[in-house]
């Protein structure tokens, strides 16, 4: 399907993004794409595929993912004809995880969730981005408080590489309206009611109209749903001086 197929916001939304992602190959040259398997990732990977192949795509299992996601994995492999690799967490720290807290250590509280993520996402993924000069990322405002001050193109100093963002401005409807005109492989479980798909446990379908994230550990409080790759900003309250009488 041709550009021209696509409303003037998808088309002016498309090579903005493209323009983006080849700005970040030929400044870094070393770039990769954290795929997440969403529905962004639909649109990121057809666009890297057909326009900026040099990118290398890479995505993480975490031994707990739906099975629709891992054949959705299979499907955007055959459609593309290029390999995605996949990293997977440590064998002997999920075993250690386990014996401390249990096959679904995570619901006990917020440390237990976070070291499950750190141990099954964080720690991959840092493997997968050792020695890059930049990966992208699928982000958008939209989509939490957090993600909404992100940049298209920022240094980021937890991993010591550029962080490339290239959907930010890119709504819920666009990604859908892109994956429907190129007719794009996506996960069956977005028509159940999932907006946001991360480990089987910890995400659940949503009302609709719900926010985009609150099927993903929807047992803690809205500030600390996410699971460590993109950063959770500290809100750090003013320190007011009491108000003296007035004499």
């Amino acid at each position: 399907m041709s550009a021209e197929s696509l409303s003037p916001r998808l088309q002016t939304l498309v090579q903005n993004s493209r323009t983006l992602l080849k700005r970040a190959v030929v400044e870094h040259q070393d770039v990769v794409y954290s795929n997440s398997l969403g529905a962004e990732a639909m649109v990121l990977t057809d666009i890297i595929c057909n326009y900026v192949p040099q990118i290398e795509i890479f995505t993480l299992d975490t031994g707990r993912l739906h099975d629709e996601t891992l054949a959705l994995l299979d499907r955007l492999e055959r459609r593309y004809h290029r390999r995605i690799q996949v990293f997977y967490p440590q064998a002997e720290a999920i075993e250690q995880y386990v014996r401390d807290n249990g096959i679904n250590g995570f619901y006990q509280g917020l440390d237990e969730r976070r070291s499950c993520c750190d141990i099954r996402k964080v720690e991959p993924f840092k493997r997968a981005i050792a020695g890059r000069k930049a990966w992208v990322t699928g982000v958008r405002r939209e989509q939490s408080a957090e993600r909404s001050h992100g940049e298209a193109i920022s240094w980021d100093d937890r991993y010591d590489l550029w962080k490339v963002s290239p959907m930010l401005e890119w709504t819920e409807d666009d990604v859908w309206a892109y994956i429907k005109a190129r007719n794009l492989a996506y996960n069956p479980l977005h028509d159940k009611g999932f907006p946001s798909i991360g480990c089987a446990p910890c995400t659940r379908a949503v009302e609709p109209g719900a926010d985009l994230r609150s099927g993903r550990w929807w047992w803690e409080n809205p500030e600390s749903r996410e699971c460590g790759l993109q950063p959770r900003r500290r809100i750090i309250p003013l320190k007011v001086e009491p108000r003296r009488a007035v004499s």
